[in-house]
């Protein structure tokens, strides 16, 4: 399926920025294109991969069976895209799995029913001037330092840290690049909650050609009630910074970062009390010759606050494992693409160091570690 479609017209080999690839996979150079007239270039993409499973002290999830060793569903999904024009527009449809780290794996059907729909990610982008633009519609956040698919990302599982961002946002965006800088405002929904009550900011510069900082920083200025299972509460009325740093050298990627949160205390919507995160990640990636990489990462959260004491009449606030949690992760990922066609494995390990009794692992959620194993393999087309 790779390359221009047959009768559709030639064009060149184009890179396109939507959707994102933090590597080690690489998407067709040479997707499906076509002539869409005033509206530029019409490309197509899409993903279609297989994700194995299996771990110990699998935490119960929707499908009690997902504690088990399982075959699911990566991504069926495709993009339609234009590219070209002062108005384009980016479309992604079909069925995900999301699996991140220390938490219950959830099939992709129900992943997919129960978080952002068909239809994950859709909008519309007007190139104002050379150097602004302003896009609106389904969004990816500019939060954190990995994206919200598993073929985006150097791992296959997300991280600790990534349960503590949103990751897809409805709201409008406003992007400025000039030189090494680059800067997005977005005015957004947080957590899909609905409420348009979120302020994202990113700023990032490329000191070097080799290395690049990125400052983040978002956060709600009006409370909300909203929950659901893509809106938690706690963290949909929360702040969030970050601070990355991207070092690239010939086959070598590192990718530090920190990652603080904090969540007011609001009884009126069922926060009792206030509570913080503090979290450090190091993501890295070795591209050992043209087919075969390795990537792995190493993290670190701690959550302070959120206990009641000896309060009655009060909710602890919990953003981990129970109030003043902490933990620990070590992940890597070895992957063999060639063409459109990719393999990769993983292995990783979970730990709490603190845990409050009944937000452990396992049936019972007393356990304190979880060792996974995973494999994907499919088609970037």
């Amino acid at each position: 399926m790779a390359g221009s479609m047959m009768g559709l017209g030639q064009a060149a080999a184009e890179p396109l920025s939507a959707p994102s690839f933090g590597g080690p996979l690489r998407p067709n150079p040479d997707p499906m294109s076509m002539d869409a007239g005033v509206f530029g270039r019409l490309h197509i993409t899409g993903q279609l991969t297989g994700i194995g499973n299996a771990q110990t002290n699998g935490i119960p999830g929707v499908d009690p069976r997902t504690t088990d060793p399982l075959v699911d569903i990566g991504n069926a999904q495709i993009q339609v895209q234009t590219t070209g024009a002062p108005l384009t527009f980016f479309v992604q449809g079909g069925v995900y799995s999301l699996p991140s780290l220390g938490s219950a794996y959830t099939r992709a059907t129900d992943v997919t029913d129960q978080l952002y729909g068909p239809v994950p990610v859709a909008y519309g982008k007007l190139e104002l001037s050379p150097n602004f633009s302003v896009q609106a519609g389904l969004l990816p956040t500019l939060i954190g330092a990995e994206s919200t698919f598993t073929f985006q990302n150097m791992n296959i599982a997300r991280g600790l840290l990534w349960n503590q961002e949103p990751a897809i946002s409805r709201g409008v965006q406003v992007n400025y690049s000039n030189g090494p800088v680059n800067a997005s405002v977005s005015v957004n929904d947080g957590f899909y909650s609905g409420d348009y009550n979120w302020v994202s900011g990113l700023v990032s510069y490329a000191a070097t050609p080799s290395s690049t900082i990125t400052l983040v920083a978002a956060g709600n200025f009006a409370e909300s009630g909203k929950t659901g299972a893509a809106t938690p509460l706690a963290q949909n009325n929360s702040s969030i910074f970050n601070v990355i740093y991207t070092y690239v050298d010939g086959p070598l990627t590192l990718q530090p970062y920190l990652q603080y949160t904090t969540v007011r205390s609001n009884r009126d919507i069922g926060i009792d009390r206030s509570a913080e995160t503090f979290g450090g990640a190091l993501l890295a990636r070795y591209a050992i010759n043209e087919n075969f990489s390795i990537a792995g990462r190493a993290e670190y959260i701690a959550l302070s606050g959120g206990d009641c004491g000896v309060a009655a009449d009060c909710a602890p606030t919990n953003l981990l494992y129970g109030p003043k949690s902490r933990a620990w992760s070590l992940t890597v990922t070895p992957t063999y693409q060639r063409g459109i066609f990719f393999a990769r494995t993983e292995l990783s390990y979970t730990r709490i160091d603190r845990v409050t009794e009944g937000y452990g692992f396992g049936s019972n959620f007393d356990k304190r570690d979880q060792v996974r194993g995973m494999f994907e393999a499919g088609v970037l087309f």
